[in-house]
């Protein structure tokens, strides 16, 4: 086994959950070269990292960025041996389940053993959509959800085959709103959730909850592109003490950083009791400022489809500008296949010029070591080590 091989990500998770740092988990969706940038900036640091690919990413489950978890996994282990970096862990993002049903959950079963076989070492379960509002009490209302993550948790434990792996959860569903504005977890929640979870033999090492950040690129009413402002810290504190208070071996993730200020993220977020920190569609923002300067002519080729394909039902949704149409929907573009199920775009932008790759790999290289600083990451690498260490 090759020693920059993805270690598993509890190890990471125990490793750094008493200390004030975020582990960056990175949604790379595009191109070795943002891959290898942000590889070369977390051993410049010596930050543990993650890398993750969503259930929604994965070509396995029609996703949108063309990836299958095996191609995924060997392009990142590459990467990390080309680049010499040992303390990184191969991370399951948002394993949805939405309907509860039987048949839902024996694909989600099929998904989980692809992804156990190519080697992930870390998984998010997301039974979040699953609430009751009819429940009499929050152990009612959280019944669904709480019942199939602990199958699916169990079930991952089963096929892992005694090797450890790090597991996320999540309780609060992550952007949903109400007339009031945004539905946001409650300490009881994520109190209840977990001690129910536990009770089960189910110890996650965070759990996601919804604290007012949305996915994705925001933008205003004029369709303009703004920041995301709109984490709730004191509610994100409040879960945080909750979860503590009651004992539970178990930090948060947060969910949508991307157009977060990294100056807010430095000053105000809670790094420790916010163990991990995720961040998607900035990678994708920097492909495409580098590819409309580089490439234009393919660039443009994929805003054509992007519109051609989703200008209606953004309009539907009340989306009103093109340049809001591209940021929210071109993501689709890369994994879009044509009738014949052939890839439209994905071997076009896996074949960029080495300048191009070299470029991106520059770019993501910068703005990873500025993310690694705002998360207090810097020398964590070697705390997760001698983590390991102390254990064997």
């Amino acid at each position: 086994m090759s020693k920059f091989n993805p270690i598993p990500g509890n190890l990471m998770f125990d490793a750094l959950k008493n200390e004030k740092t975020i582990i960056m988990a990175c949604n790379v969706r595009i191109t070795k070269g943002i891959l290898k940038g942000i590889f070369r900036a977390a051993k410049k640091l010596d930050a543990a990292v993650m890398f993750e690919l969503a259930k929604s990413e994965s070509d396995l489950t029609g996703g949108y960025t063309g990836l299958k978890p095996k191609d995924f996994a060997e392009l990142t282990k590459e990467t990390a041996s080309e680049v010499g970096f040992d303390v990184w862990a191969l991370h399951a993002d948002h394993l949805v389940i939405k309907k509860g049903t039987e048949e839902e959950i024996t694909e989600m079963k099929k998904l989980i053993d692809v992804l156990v076989s190519v080697g992930f070492t870390s998984f998010a379960l997301d039974v979040s959509f699953l609430f009751d509002f009819d429940g009499k009490t929050v152990e009612e209302e959280l019944k669904q959800n709480i019942d199939i993550t602990a199958e699916l948790a169990k079930y991952i434990e089963e096929k892992m085959d005694g090797k450890e792996f790090g597991l996320e959860v999540e309780v609060g569903e992550i952007g949903k709103k109400n007339e009031n504005g945004m539905i946001l977890t409650t300490p009881e929640e994520a109190v209840v959730f977990l001690r129910e979870l536990n009770k089960r033999a189910v110890f996650p090492n965070v759990i996601g909850i919804a604290n007012g950040s949305t996915h994705g690129n925001i933008y205003d009413e004029k369709g303009d592109l703004t920041e995301q402002i709109s984490i709730d810290i004191p509610r994100t504190l409040a879960v945080a003490e909750a979860i503590k208070k009651e004992g539970f071996n178990t930090r948060i993730a947060q969910h949508g950083i991307t157009g977060t200020p990294r100056e807010l993220i430095a000053l105000m977020f809670p790094a420790g009791d916010v163990l991990k920190g995720n961040v998607g569609t900035f990678w994708q923002n920097i492909f495409y400022e580098i590819l409309k300067t580089s490439k234009l002519d393919l660039y443009n080729e994929i805003v054509k489809w992007t519109l051609d394909n989703f200008r209606e039902d953004a309009i539907k949704k009340g989306i009103k500008t093109d340049k809001e149409i591209i940021g929210k929907y071109i993501k689709f573009a890369v994994g879009a296949k044509d009738e014949n199920g052939k890839f439209l775009f994905f071997n076009k932008i896996y074949s960029l010029d080495k300048s191009i790759e070299l470029a991106l790999e520059a770019r993501a290289y910068a703005e990873a070591v500025l993310f690694f600083e705002a998360f207090h990451a810097r020398d964590s690498a070697q705390k997760v080590r001698n983590h390991i260490k102390k254990i064997s």
